[in-house]
């Protein structure tokens, strides 16, 4: 089937050219046919010269590139696309049965696979489309991800209800499209077990991208008092408490994510009683503390700005969550604070924790700067893919 072709407005290829993966709506000069939105689309300049192919999307950006090379994708396009990006997680030691079954396979711009999220717990893979044109394909994707893993995936879970662009007129349902995990869904990490909700928990079920922080988080912990905010299914808690942590309490406002968190927590450290969780809002159990009861906290809210146009309003928020964690934290503490949000760019978030360090009147220290793990890789082409950022700080 022969592809749409888009004509470029003048000097709109240059980013292109230098492999930036989108092309915005606002740099199309005309297209030389009707695409459907998820169509195969090839991209050309102002001069007729070929640019890149990808898939068609209404919005902004429209055309999300996969590829650079003229070409029709097939089944083992996109086979081997799964492929090298498998390869890659092989390479970093993260396919590892006897301690690390959990990974991100696929991080969309990342592996060149623009649209696309893939996350591996134990033998289920969840399949995640941000696009109209992964959501085409997704049968086909299910089918690479279980011949690229050999055995290491039989079950293909399809999760993209809330994901697919809300312009569309694409309906997706949730559901299995290869097998079905008959049994409990218990993956690991680094050595620990937990509880993975794909069908209804947040993102693909757990958050894989502060495998490495938690991992920090674990050496920090011995003989601490640590608060872990917005805890979710508890990642940071058990870590903490594999570190020898004197205490561990889970906050967050759903009643869900607290059960799961304790059903993570009695996984690995089963009556133990160092761990308690409480359904409250995170504001409101800051402001209700006492000083000084913890000497580490975790602040790692869901994103306050998911677009630009809200940007001012999320950066208020970062500002007033950490003032309020500077303003109780015990004299000596550790504070762990993240912004997942891509809106918000590593030196806005770094000026916010400034803005409340300098409101609380503390001496504070950076220790680390952390990001998300090498299993999100950022494109180099495209910086816009460096979305967690962390920073650990000293508190005197």
């Amino acid at each position: 089937m022969k592809s749409v072709k888009i004509i470029l407005k003048p000097k709109k290829e240059e980013s292109l050219f230098r492999f930036h993966p989108w092309v915005f709506s606002g740099a199309i000069q005309k297209m030389d046919g009707e695409p459907n939105e998820g169509d195969v689309v090839d991209v050309y300049t102002s001069r007729n010269e070929y640019c890149a192919t990808g898939h068609y999307q209404i919005g902004s950006i429209a055309v999300r590139v996969f590829s650079f090379e003229q070409i029709q994708p097939t089944y083992a396009f996109w086979r081997d696309k799964i492929a090298l990006a498998y390869k890659m997680r092989k390479s970093l030691g993260l396919v590892d049965k006897e301690k690390n079954n959990t990974y991100r396979l696929v991080h969309g711009e990342g592996d060149s696979l623009p649209g696309l999220i893939i996350d591996v717990y134990n033998h289920t893979a969840v399949l995640q489309a941000h696009s109209v044109g992964m959501h085409a394909i997704r049968k086909d994707l299910a089918k690479a991800i279980v011949e690229v893993m050999e055995g290491q995936v039989t079950d293909v879970f399809y999760k993209s209800e809330s994901t697919l662009p809300f312009k569309s007129n694409v309906v997706s349902e949730d559901g299995y499209l290869i097998g079905k995990c008959s049994d409990e869904c218990i993956a690991m990490e680094n050595g620990l077990l937990f509880h993975v909700d794909w069908l209804k928990g947040q993102k693909t079920g757990f958050f894989v991208d502060q495998r490495e922080n938690r991992s920090l988080l674990e050496k920090y912990a011995k003989g601490r008092s640590v608060l872990n905010m917005f805890c979710y299914t508890g990642g940071f808690s058990f870590y903490a408490m594999r570190g020898g942590a004197k205490l561990v309490h889970s906050v967050d406002s759903s009643a869900k994510a607290i059960e799961l968190t304790r059903q993570n927590v009695e996984l690995n450290f089963p009556n133990d009683p160092r761990h308690e969780a409480y359904a409250l809002d995170a504001f409101k159990y800051l402001d209700d503390m006492e000083d000084g009861k913890y000497d580490l906290i975790i602040l790692d809210p869901p994103a306050f700005a998911k677009h630009r146009d809200v940007l001012r309003n999320a950066l208020q928020g970062y500002k007033k969550l950490n003032a309020k964690a500077f303003e109780k934290i015990r004299p000596g503490g550790v504070l762990f604070t993240f912004s997942c949000s891509q809106a918000v760019n590593k030196e806005q978030f770094r000026l916010a924790v400034f803005s409340a360090a300098a409101m609380s009147g503390r001496n504070v220290r950076i220790l680390h700067q952390l990001t998300q793990p090498a299993d999100h890789p950022v494109n180099i082409y495209h910086p816009e893919g460096e979305y967690l950022k962390g920073l650990v700080l000293y508190v005197e």
